[in-house]
């Protein structure tokens, strides 16, 4: 599947990514199940959430970010300055963090990076009908 243009977005916050991501995917959600709806609404905000942390956090802020319906899936798009790939972290019981990456490679259906000049996007795909 390829993805749709993103438009620019300038300054996005984490709030901002949940609340973009919030409205993008109740198209989604309309007909399914309460709980299937629930759990994919919950995983794109945790998704957005990551992502937009992540690029604030170690890809020096977010120079784009999408979140729209395409070809019945979320598609959840953040372009950060940093060329930098994220990667799993050896676990570690005393650190409270390393997580995230993980979690967005499970949750979603698929994950891509694309490089480009200045930086990267990451894409994460949602299903529109979550495994129970």
């Amino acid at each position: 599947m390829s993805a749709p243009a993103m438009p620019l977005t300038e300054r996005t916050t984490c709030s901002q990514a949940r609340a973009e991501t919030s409205t993008a995917v109740l198209p989604l959600c309309e007909g399914m199940p309460y709980h299937q709806a629930r759990r994919l609404h919950e995983d794109a905000l945790l998704i957005a959430s990551e992502l937009a942390a992540n690029a604030l956090r170690h890809g020096a802020g977010i120079t784009r970010f999408s979140a729209c319906v395409h070809e019945h899936a979320l598609v959840i798009q953040v372009s950060d300055h940093s060329t930098r790939h994220p990667h799993l972290l050896p676990h570690d019981p005393v650190m409270p963090d390393g997580f995230g990456w993980l979690m967005v490679r499970r949750l979603a259906r698929s994950v891509s990076i694309e490089q480009h000049t200045g930086g990267k996007t990451i894409i994460a795909v949602l299903a529109a009908a979550p495994s129970s």
